[in-house]
């Protein structure tokens, strides 16, 4: 199963448990992209509308979202349904057939690597998007954290999924590094600002675990090894109050289409 494919299958835990994107993250696509209220946005990957609402709820709702999940989709399509600007279209992006419709800015959060970057992705972004259009697209980034309770529960990882140990992640730098030069990689874009916004989130035990089951590649491990892996980081979180702040990173790339 790929990972793209198993937020599907968990639409309202998704919607529940992942943190929402800081305000300030929508306000600073806006002002680099120099959007009017009228303009129209496209959003690749919508997931549950977390960005969409983002949007929305600074008086942006000109909207095109591309969502290949169908119960995600028609829950965003249920979120926004008094919304007549917001349109949610279940579709995989690289197969989407737009009718030649264009665009003011693209967004995507924490989707867009799920699509082929060269092949599809940017290329086809940049057809969409009109002349002077922006990109806006961001992630969110795990952050280790080397402190108790964290250090118990990656040797509880390298116990029963060694895959998941987060001390082989790349770094923060690393991911910056990375994504700069696939957006810029072609020539298509310019001007490519980052910013990045950090924060500590606070979750109880079982706050915590029904967060790690959303993410994509705790979903591939075999059910009974994720049962018993989530089993004992409870046990940890609990033996510690209870209670985890764990630092949040979402990384925004902006960049202009080249004339």
């Amino acid at each position: 199963m790929e990972r793209k494919n198993t937020f599907n299958e968990i639409a309202n835990e998704y919607d529940k448990y992942r943190p929402p994107y800081p305000e300030q993250l929508f306000r600073d696509i806006l002002e680099f992209a120099e959007l009017k209220a009228n303009n129209e946005i496209l959003e690749i990957g919508c997931g549950t509308g977390q960005a969409t609402t983002g949007f929305v709820n600074l008086g942006y709702s000109n909207i095109t979202a591309i969502e290949l999940g169908e119960n995600l989709a028609e829950l965003t399509r249920q979120k926004f349904r008094n919304k007549q600007g917001v349109k949610i279209i279940n579709s995989q992006f690289e197969t989407w057939n737009h009718e030649n419709e264009k665009f003011n800015l693209a967004i995507s959060g924490t989707a867009f690597h799920f699509v082929q970057p060269q092949e599809f992705g940017y290329r086809k972004v940049f057809d969409l998007l009109r002349d002077q259009g922006t990109i806006g697209f961001f992630w969110t980034v795990h952050v280790p954290s080397y402190i108790e309770p964290y250090n118990e529960i990656r040797e509880i990882y390298r116990k029963y999924a060694p895959q998941l140990d987060d001390s082989q992640n790349p770094s923060l730098e690393q991911i910056i590094e990375d994504r700069s030069k696939l957006t810029l990689m072609d020539g298509l874009f310019k001007d490519l600002k980052v910013k990045q916004y950090t924060w500590d989130h606070h979750f109880t035990a079982s706050e915590y675990i029904s967060l790690l089951n959303t993410n994509s590649r705790h979903r591939l491990v075999p059910e009974d090894v994720r049962n018993e892996l989530f089993g004992e980081i409870r046990e940890v979180i609990e033996r510690y109050g209870g209670n985890l702040v764990k630092p949040q990173a979402v990384v925004l790339f902006l960049a202009k289409k080249r004339p």
